[in-house]
């Protein structure tokens, strides 16, 4: 990773996604100003300059970031920033129930969400079963009602690129995303005007949803090195069931995140990135969630449910119950910070319903907690010597 790219990674690329998460949660009449709002308050901005100036000093400081960041073609310089203020101001005279998005569509009279039509793509059963399975894995899609899932499996269409095909291209305006049934797939990204490969795609992966998700240009060029069979999901389908759908989860996890004793230090985009990478999971009463002696790649915080650790303390023996688990609870981290195999069981004792970060995520984004992680270990290792 270049200088450049470890920048975006670290200062631009947090800052433009916390600010999207504040407007996708709080959907304002009004985006700019609400991040103008925003801004001040975390920056100790005071108030009572004029709107235009607030304006102003927001893209000032927007373009700054990005500047700072990838020199992004699509900043807007300070006449067209002028320019387009006096269509903002027009703007602001529509009536209260047009009200605009965070991906900047406006929803009026002309563009209802209750008029909808989902798309219909004939597919044979196999196929239909299949795209079931694939969107089960990916977590924009794993939240999706079966109705949902329906709809989005019914409107996807199958694309199919022989090898060195240009799938996507960087700048190029984005209408669809799309998953990958077969093949494998490079992301180049230019910078300073060199193509650098920064992502490789597989089978049950998917790409293109940040142009649907923002309404952004292509952010990469990604080309495929085998013959491949793509499945794509065109806008419409994608901003009506799948975008709200992964808004409601993100609420819905930042509220129980909220909740864990354990994250109490997290600030809240250090809690929506987590919201971001959480898998759910379910298990039915008795199941073993881990096992003593495999390896350990999932750390898990219980959802709703009750579970007990067992553990064999002495060598011939029956494994003995050592903890008890409820709602709020967590366990799974000694094999992720030690890389040893799991050292007890985790059994339901109801039906469990678990959230769950894997190997790479659980390094990446429990740092702010590392700490109480490994305090937490040491009292476990305590209790099993007491018992030995």
């Amino acid at each position: 990773m270049t200088a450049h790219d470890e920048y975006i990674a670290k200062n631009l690329n947090p800052v433009l996604h916390q600010l999207t998460l504040e407007l996708v949660k709080e959907k304002p009449e009004n985006p700019v100003n609400f991040l103008i709002t925003l801004l001040q308050k975390r920056l100790g901005v005071q108030q009572g300059i004029s709107e235009k100036e607030e304006l102003r000093m927001l893209r000032q400081e927007m373009a700054r970031l990005k500047q700072k960041g990838d020199g992004s073609e699509h900043e807007k310089s300070e006449s067209e920033s002028d320019e387009s203020f006096a269509e903002e101001e027009k703007l602001k005279s529509k009536k209260d129930n047009q009200r605009s998005g965070v991906s900047a569509e406006v929803y009026g009279q002309w563009n209802k969400k209750e008029d909808f039509k989902p798309t219909i793509v004939e597919k044979t059963s196999e196929q239909k079963t299949r795209l079931a399975g694939i969107l089960g894995k990916i977590f924009m899609f794993a939240e999706l009602d079966e109705k949902e899932k329906e709809i989005v499996i019914g409107a996807m269409k199958e694309c199919r690129f022989s090898q060195n095909s240009e799938v996507i291209k960087q700048g190029q305006d984005g209408a669809e995303l799309f998953v990958v049934d077969v093949g494998h797939l490079k992301c180049f990204k230019k910078i300073n005007n060199e193509d650098k490969l920064v992502k490789e795609y597989e089978a049950g992966q998917c790409f293109g949803e940040l142009s649907l998700l923002y309404s952004v240009p292509r952010a990469a060029t990604i080309i495929n090195t085998t013959d491949a069979v793509l499945w794509s999901l065109d806008r419409s389908t994608f901003n009506h069931i799948v975008k709200d759908a992964a808004v409601k989860r993100r609420d819905r996890y930042e509220d129980f995140l909220k909740k864990v004793d354990l994250l109490d230090d997290m600030d809240p985009y250090e809690r929506s990135q987590l919201a971001d990478a959480l898998a759910s999971v379910k298990f039915e009463a008795g199941a073993y969630i881990i096992k003593e002696g495999e390896e350990g790649n999932n750390f898990y915080i219980i959802e709703e449910g009750e579970a007990v650790a067992t553990k064999v303390i002495k060598e011939g023996q029956n494994p003995e119950e050592v903890k008890k688990y409820h709602a709020g609870d967590y366990f799974g981290e000694l094999s992720l910070l030690k890389g040893q195999p799991r050292a007890a069981n985790v059994v339901a004792v109801t039906s469990v319903k678990c959230v769950s970060l894997d190997r790479y995520s659980f390094k990446r984004l429990l740092g702010p907690v590392e700490g109480i992680l490994e305090r937490n270990a040491k009292k476990y290792e305590e209790i099993i010597s007491k018992l030995s």
